[in-house]
């Protein structure tokens, strides 16, 4: 099972055991992360200047 698929399984599963136990503060965090969207972002591939990195005879 992926990592994300348990950890969101797990929230679950502690989401209803402290509903059982009443704690609201945890309650309302634990909903929290269960409603946030994990997506990713495509940064793409570095563009690196042809002389990057590369000293001149000037220098």
């Amino acid at each position: 099972m992926p990592r994300h698929v348990e950890i969101h399984d797990n929230l679950l599963d502690r989401l209803k055991e402290v509903k059982v136990q009443g704690g609201l503060g945890e309650v309302a965090a634990i909903e929290t992360s269960v409603a946030a969207k994990h997506t990713t972002t495509n940064l793409g591939m570095p563009d690196f200047h042809p002389s990057a990195g590369r000293r001149t005879s000037g220098s």
